[in-house]
């Protein structure tokens, strides 16, 4: 048998949203091209056509999503999973139902533990009025094991200056490192009670950047784990096999495999771990082992709202003006080290 196709098991369409393996169960990827924005931080374009609340046909190169005035997704409950969202470009409101709030983006990453519940709302707000507002962010839901289903929730920033970033020793090849390791880089700390807070189930979460023409060996991981290579940009080969734009490979973790990027820059998403390997029952947003967990989900959350909504609109949003920040549930406030660089000053 061939190395391509030892180390590639199988091709893929992408989808939406994109198809994932234990102990991911959901990735999806975002790219807008939103107009100007408005005083209200919503387009500066007519919405006449569109299905507000539940825009998610790309019209004018943008939706709205379930975004009224602002694009986004006001507040909404999880319970039992993680969501890890990684903002490329633009820019994030994240408001949550325990008084926890931030704005991030532009290389930014919030990794947030739902755990025993929380509702929180993620809004796109258009900051510039005189220029366009490209957004581009994935979110990627990572599954939490039985014994962390109910764990306490978890609101945590990884700020892009110290997200760290290797380069291949010929410069071609960018990998920004969101979870896991390479060539002596570690991603900043998962939260405690996460599946890769564990260095033993070998979570990895990369997003890979090669120039064009660009070669790079992506390295052996330990055996049986469940590793998915996504190409989103450009086309390359993977060990010999083609992997073309809105296709994803299903890799052996155990080989080494060579990237050979085509004529045009490629991007790719990585992820990778060790399965969780227990039962899973999901009701949108809510994902537990069976059924009565489920059920359960749905009562507490009919009781509780998870701790209620603090805000005075689904969708807040923070101004357009703040910068980034995070501010935590027990109101500690902190800001990314670019900007607190420039308080100190």
């Amino acid at each position: 048998m061939s190395q391509a196709s030892d180390a590639v098991r199988e091709v893929l369409p992408l989808g939406f949203p994109w198809v994932t393996a234990d102990p991911f169960l959901f990735c999806v990827y975002h790219r807008d091209q939103y107009p100007a924005g408005n005083a209200e931080l919503g387009p500066k374009a007519s919405l006449a056509g569109r299905d507000l609340g539940m825009d998610f046909t790309l019209k004018d190169g943008w939706r709205m999503y379930h975004g009224e005035t602002v694009p986004g997704f006001p507040g909404h409950p999880h319970r039992g999973f993680e969501t890890v969202t990684v903002v490329q470009q633009g820019r994030v409101d994240h408001a949550d139902s325990l008084g926890a709030a931030g704005r991030y983006g532009d290389g930014d990453v919030q990794w947030l533990t739902t755990g025993k519940g929380i509702q929180h709302a993620e809004m796109f707000p258009l900051l510039h009025q005189d220029q366009e507002n490209p957004l581009e962010l994935f979110q990627i839901w990572l599954n939490l094991p039985r014994a962390s289903k109910m764990a306490e929730p978890h609101f945590k920033m990884f700020w892009h200056e110290n997200t760290p970033i290797y380069t291949s020793p010929d410069g071609q090849t960018r990998v920004k490192l969101v979870a896991g390791s390479l060539d002596g880089l570690s991603a900043p700390t998962p939260p405690p009670a996460s599946w890769a807070a564990d260095p033993a189930h070998h979570v990895a979460i990369w997003v890979i950047d090669m120039a064009p023409g660009a070669r790079w060996q992506l390295p052996a991981a330990a055996a049986e784990l469940n590793r998915m290579l996504y190409c989103f940009g450009g086309g390359l080969s993977v060990a010999g096999t083609a992997l073309q734009p809105e296709q994803d490979a299903r890799l052996d973790s155990a080989q080494a495999v060579e990237l050979a990027s085509g004529d045009a820059p490629t991007r790719l998403l990585m992820l990778q771990g060790q399965p969780i390997a227990e039962p899973v029952a999901q009701y949108g947003p809510f994902v537990m082992n069976n059924k009565a967990e489920i059920l359960q989900a749905f009562n507490d959350y009919e009781s509780t709202r998870f701790g209620g909504w603090p805000w005075d609109r689904p969708d807040p949003h923070f101004g357009p003006v703040k910068g980034r920040f995070a501010r935590h549930a027990d109101g500690q406030e902190e800001s990314p080290p670019e900007a607190a660089a420039s308080h100190a000053e």
